[in-house]
């Protein structure tokens, strides 16, 4: 009997050097398969938006103050954070980055659209983004609308 035991003890001792787990009866275990790492899930090869809305004067009520929106999953403090990841998704298959101020030698009509301002910063498609709006030309008014329900819609 001692001879068993010291053959049981000898196995454990060369699994457990060699990193492979043993049973009481000398046996391996089985392999437990472990959770796939942060690389290996598809959500984490492309992060999820993550962004900070801050508004003021927009005239919509309960819209103004500061808001965080994820998407990728969908979460945040964003009153319409499926709308608003869903209108993201829709602009990220795009040409035009609808973070991008209006261009210098942009030609925007004489309208004034009131003294609604925001700022979006954070991450949206692996990438910093840090971007002011305003609707104080029809430039600026058509760059705001085109991120409604990111920015609230007009008030009336």
């Amino acid at each position: 009997m001692p001879r068993l035991r010291l053959l049981v003890l000898g196995v454990a001792v060369s699994a457990a050097l060699a990193g492979t787990p043993v049973a009481a009866t000398g046996a391996p275990l089985a392999p437990v398969p472990l959770p796939l790492s942060e690389e290996a899930w598809p959500q984490a090869a492309a992060p999820g938006d993550r962004l900070t809305v801050s508004v003021a004067g927009s005239g919509v009520a309960g819209s103004d103050g500061t808001y965080r929106l994820t998407c990728r999953p969908v979460g945040g403090t964003h009153q319409r954070a499926r709308a608003a990841c869903d209108r993201l998704a829709e602009l990220a298959g795009g040409s035009q980055d609808p973070f991008a101020p209006v261009g210098r030698n942009a030609a925007c009509t004489m309208q004034y659209g009131g003294d609604a301002t925001a700022r979006v910063t954070g991450t949206w498609q692996g990438r910093s983004v840090d971007a002011s709006f305003n609707k104080k030309n029809g430039c600026e008014i058509s760059r705001w609308r085109s991120l409604e329900p990111v920015l609230p819609g007009n008030a009336g």
